[in-house]
């Protein structure tokens, strides 16, 4: 009885072994194919520079109390804005959505990637010259066309602003506002300080909140959710591995951290978040809307992390591409 005993627990640790060591040493080896691969394959991402897009931007002269319509500018959408996926966008989404008043639409056609596209269409594809000559027609050539040179004539500068808010307004702020919403605005984990700043320029009275988390926390709980591939831009932009997730990290935390003084923003850190550190009273006066944090803090939502920390190769690999932007945030190695 006592030998039978004895090779039970001989197999029962063996078995214990086997699916703790040997199963952690082949998750690990695939886990170092998968970011190796990853790291040849990795592309770097150019987003339009903020102050290129700035000055095309100033070109296009419309004054931020008026919509272009002539009336008064009332809309105030809140833009939640992210440093990656696996931040905790969707928890502060829903903290800020227990004010029934404010609908926050979550990464809407997020791979489409729509206002990074516009930001790069500002920035590179109209040259500063013409620009200039676009924002200074001459209206009296309306007059007398038939005898007037017209070979380039455009409608004015501030009815091309007036279309591009159009749609963000048709497509975001109209839906909210059918279903009964006073407020509006979205959550994104791909936008960095070239699209806040054209979402700006659209809506003067904009809000942008800000949140970032440690990006070793953000992409252990990324990989072990299993979803596979993601896109910054579909599909030429795949985030598979620790080499593009951090390299996408890094790029909205310099940008999102560098934005010029004065701008309409609210820094956040999930960190705070979590340790219930946030002032939300705060955060709230500055949105100017009524935030009842318990309610979304009380239940728990979306959670994929099942390691307690990254191999060293992960890491490695995050402190490589993500340096700067942890520097700018705060975060330690």
């Amino acid at each position: 009885m006592t030998s039978v005993l004895a090779q039970y627990k001989k197999t029962r640790l063996w078995s214990w072994a086997r699916e703790n060591w040997v199963g952690q040493l082949v998750r690990f080896f695939r886990s170092c194919r998968r970011e190796c691969r990853g790291w040849v394959r990795a592309e770097h991402v150019v987003e339009p520079g903020v102050a290129q897009l700035t000055e095309s931007l100033a070109e296009l002269r419309v004054h931020s109390c008026d919509d272009g319509s002539g009336m008064l500018d009332t809309e105030m959408p809140i833009f939640l804005l992210a440093t990656a996926w696996r931040s905790g966008s969707t928890l502060l989404q829903r903290i800020l959505v227990t004010d029934r008043r404010l609908l926050l639409w979550g990464e809407p056609l997020g791979e489409m990637a729509l206002p990074a596209r516009i930001a790069a269409m500002l920035s590179n594809c109209v040259s500063p010259v013409a620009l200039r000559l676009w924002s200074s027609q001459d209206e009296s050539l309306l007059s007398s066309p038939a005898t007037s040179w017209i070979a380039t004539l455009s409608p004015p500068a501030d009815d091309f602003r007036s279309a591009l808010r159009c749609l963000f307004d048709r497509w975001l702020g109209e839906p909210a506002r059918r279903r009964g919403f006073t407020r509006w605005g979205l959550k994104e984990t791909r936008l960095g300080a070239a699209e806040a700043t054209l979402l700006h320029w659209l809506f003067p009275r904009a809000k942008f909140v800000i949140l970032s988390r440690h990006p070793y926390d953000c992409y252990r709980s990324f990989a072990d959710s299993g979803w596979g591939r993601l896109y910054h831009t579909y599909p030429e932009v795949c985030i598979d591995s620790a080499t593009a997730f951090a390299r996408h990290w890094n790029r909205l935390a310099l940008g999102l951290s560098a934005l010029p003084a004065g701008f309409p923003c609210f820094h956040l850190k999930y960190e705070d978040l979590v340790d219930r550190k946030t002032d939300f009273r705060q955060l709230e006066s500055w949105l100017g809307i009524e935030i009842k944090e318990e309610i979304a803090l009380s239940r728990s939502v979306g959670g994929t992390a099942r390691r307690s920390r990254l191999n060293w190769l992960e890491r490695s690999i995050i402190e490589h591409e993500a340096h700067e932007g942890m520097r700018a945030l705060g975060y330690s190695n």
